[in-house]
């Protein structure tokens, strides 16, 4: 493990939670590295390696949340709005795959249409995501996880970037077409290029194509390029759950907001390898009934640190 340091934001120390060289009780390996701190727990699989997902650890902090005067910007990204985060949390570093998926759930449930371990679960119902977390708890002792809050989820994808996406301004040239994201995402304009299953969805008819291709669908998680604080996928590949109720934005500031106690929606974000352009950024946000599922949503876990 390598020894990790006192973690800063901007000007200001914080001291992380492996500071003292104590990592979180479920965690099967820690760190640090060029994006900071990170702890990952193991599960055995099998006839095959053991499953380990890591975490990223993501510091307290406020943002503007929501977005105005962006390409392909929606009425609901607004108002933009400050947000204070005051407690750190671990966030999975990609989408749960299929191989934890199945590790916890069991081999013979995999509802992902594009089947490969190493490519992110799909078709789950944003209340199969509370059973999988559930299953999870009792494997390992200490572990909560949840959904992230759409905040938590927004904070994570920037990682103090304030333009459309954690590379940078987005310029939409097509439907399809969105150079910046090529190097950072699976979407509607790039998810077909050398793409490697039988099983695909026909990309032949999308519009305005960045690159051409005719067969596409999601991808192995980590192959495009992370955001600062180490987290890979948070745009495109699938469409994520977070905790919340779907609900609009006030103008005013929030503190540690968790949406309203009850809704009919849920909030996915982040875009899909089906996705156009203008929906892979990091406000865009849509909302989704907890019982649908589609073979473009998937999600990532969340941890609270115990401080």
């Amino acid at each position: 493990m390598s020894q990790p340091v006192l973690a800063t934001q901007g000007p200001i120390a914080i001291r992380h939670p492996i500071a003292d060289g104590c990592p979180p009780p479920w965690a099967s390996g820690w760190g640090q590295d060029q994006y900071g701190i990170f702890a990952q727990f193991s599960l055995p699989a099998e006839d095959r390696d053991w499953v380990t997902q890591r975490l990223r650890w993501i510091p307290p902090g406020s943002f503007q949340m929501g977005a105005e005067n962006e390409p392909g910007r929606d009425d609901d990204e607004g108002p933009v709005h400050t947000v204070q985060l005051t407690r750190s949390f671990w966030l999975f570093d990609t989408p749960c795959t299929q191989a934890l998926w199945m590790r916890v759930m069991g081999e013979e449930k995999n509802p992902s249409r594009f089947v490969d371990p190493q490519r992110p679960v799909e078709n789950v119902t944003w209340d199969e995501t509370q059973e999988f977390m559930e299953r999870i708890h009792m494997l390992i002792p200490g572990l909560q996880l949840r959904l992230p809050t759409e905040a938590e989820w927004e904070f994570g994808c920037r990682a103090g970037v304030t333009e459309a996406t954690y590379a940078g301004p987005i310029e939409i040239l097509g439907e399809n077409n969105a150079p910046i994201l090529d190097h950072i995402a699976w979407y509607g304009g790039n998810s077909g290029v050398d793409y490697d299953l039988e099983e695909h969805h026909d990309s032949s008819g999308w519009a305005q194509k960045q690159y051409d291709h005719t067969r596409a669908g999601t991808r192995k998680v980590a192959l495009k390029r992370p955001n600062a604080w180490g987290l890979y996928d948070m745009l495109g590949n699938v469409w994520e759950w977070c905790q919340d109720w779907y609900a609009g934005y006030s103008a005013d500031p929030q503190y540690d907001p968790c949406g309203p106690p009850e809704g009919r929606y849920r909030v996915l974000r982040g875009g899909s390898w089906f996705g156009d352009a203008r929906l892979v950024r990091s406000a865009y946000r849509i909302p989704a009934h907890p019982g649908s599922r589609d073979a473009y949503v998937g999600f990532r876990c969340a941890a609270v640190q115990a401080d």
